[in-house]
């Protein structure tokens, strides 16, 4: 089961890699430990890597594309795989082609902007347990205070509402159309499955899961 798992900030992306993952027997691959990784190994894709994080520049999506081919050679990928945060954009999903990765099937979770902002603009957290709590789903026992310490609770910057629509303006503009290239490519290729990200993470896993047992 070799997937790509689509959706916005906020969708739920990592809980259902969780669930994905741990029923088909499937690592997870993210970009960031996977570069993490090259470098540490010091290989010839690493140097460069390093050399364009070390400068404040951007890995280039043909290092990306090289390292991601190398990772899914793994033995631990024999049963398949799930890219996490990989292809974002157009050039990348292109270039992911060109490569010949394998993908069996492109899962895109959707969910409304506004309900992505009250999601995310919930969160609340305590700096020095990083703890973290949400004013609907998980309130502190006192408004704005830990539960174990007392003390003030903090809105991440990120998690500032002009923040999370400044995300999804990016998201839209370079990731959504990723859900168009896959649902209308023909011939041979992955299977194209969207989910409603509305409904309970039980049920939004059960979906896609069941979807996936049929392929």
């Amino acid at each position: 089961m070799r997937l790509i798992l689509l959706g916005p900030p906020g969708a739920g992306k990592g809980t259902q890699a969780g669930f994905i993952c741990r029923r088909f027997g499937i690592p997870q691959i993210s970009t960031g430990d996977m570069l993490r990784a090259a470098v540490a190994a010091g290989g010839e894709l690493g140097r460069l890597a390093k050399a364009a994080m070390d400068s404040g520049a951007l890995v280039s999506d043909e290092v990306i594309i090289g390292l991601v081919r190398e990772r899914t050679d793994d033995d631990d990928c024999i049963n398949g795989y799930l890219l996490d945060g990989f292809p974002r954009t157009m050039a990348q999903a292109e270039a992911l082609d060109a490569a010949q990765v394998p993908i069996d099937a492109v899962v895109a979770i959707e969910v409304p902007d506004d309900e992505i902002v009250r999601r995310l603009s919930g969160r609340r957290s305590h700096p020095a347990s990083g703890r973290v709590y949400h004013l609907i789903h998980n309130p502190p026992k006192v408004d704005g205070l830990d539960d174990e310490t007392g003390e003030p609770l903090i809105q991440r910057n990120d998690d500032r509402e002009e923040v999370i629509r400044k995300r999804l303006k990016t998201f839209h503009a370079q990731t959504e159309i990723l859900a168009s290239f896959y649902s209308a490519k023909e011939g041979p290729g992955p299977v194209f499955i969207k989910v409603n990200g509305m409904r309970p993470i039980e049920e939004v896993s059960a979906d896609i899961i069941g979807q996936l047992e049929k392929l």
